[in-house]
C-alpha cells in the first residue's frame, strides 16, 4: 500500500545559520534566519518511506537575529539584510528552494536522504540526514541539519567594506518538526 503524508511550518521550524569571513569579520553578525513557509511531502510503501520532497518559499525568509558584530541588530538592519538575502537568492526569479530525494536509507536513529537540491535554478546532488524520535505512539519528532555552500549554487555572497567582510560560503540549515504519525504517513 502506498501513502503520502505531509507537514509544514505549522509543525516546526526551518532555520539558516550564517558565518562571517574576511579581515573585518569581527564587525559582522553571524545570522539566524527563519524560513517561514515550507512544506515536506513523504511517500510511503508500507512501513518504509520511499520519497521525500521539501519545498521552501524564498520570500518567507525572516532575520531572527545576529550574534557578534559591533552593535546589536536593529529592525531596519534586519529589513536590509532580508532585502540583500532575497537579492542574492534572486527571489523574484527563483521563488522556491527544493530538495527531492531519489533514495532513502534507514539509519540507527532515522534516515539518510540522497537526492537533488535546487537553489537559484541550479541543481546539485545533496544528502540530508534526519533523526526521527517517537515521542509517543501518535507523535514523531523529526530533526536534521545540513550544510549548503553558496558557491555550489552560484549565490553571490553579500559583502561589505570592499570584500573585507562577507557572509561565509557555508550555511547551516537546521530543521525540527513535531508531527502526528498520521500526518507524516498520510494515514
Amino acid at each position: 500500500m502506498t501513502a503520502q503524508g505531509q507537514f509544514d511550518a505549522s509543525h516546526g521550524r526551518l532555520q539558516l545559520s550564517t558565518g562571517v569571513t574576511g579581515r573585518a569579520a569581527k564587525m559582522g553578525h553571524r545570522l539566524t534566519i527563519a524560513m517561514e513557509r515550507w512544506q515536506a511531502v513523504v511517500s510511503w510503501s508500507g512501513e518504509q518511506p520511499t520519497a521525500a520532497t521539501l519545498t521552501i518559499e524564498v520570500d518567507s525568509l525572516r532575520v531572527l537575529g545576529g550574534e557578534g558584530g559591533m552593535t546589536p541588530l536593529t529592525g531596519p538592519e534586519k529589513a536590509l539584510i532580508r532585502t540583500n538575502a532575497r537579492n542574492c537568492l534572486a527571489a523574484d526569479k527563483y521563488g522556491r528552494i527544493r530538495f527531492e530525494s531519489s533514495e532513502i536509507e534507514a539509519t540507527d536513529d532515522g534516515y539518510r536522504l540522497t537526492g537533488a537540491l535546487e537553489i537559484r535554478g541550479r541543481t546539485k546532488p545533496h544528502v540530508i540526514t534526519v533523526q526521527v524520535t517517537g515521542l509517543d505512539r501518535a507523535t514523531w519528532r523529526v530533526d536534521g541539519d545540513t550544510v549548503v555552500r553558496h558557491t555550489d549554487f552560484g549565490v553571490r555572497r553579500y559583502s561589505m567594506l570592499m570584500g573585507a567582510m562577507q557572509v561565509a560560503d557555508e550555511v547551516t540549515v537546521s530543521f525540527s518538526a513535531t508531527v502526528s504519525a498520521d500526518e507524516i504517513r498520510g494515514s
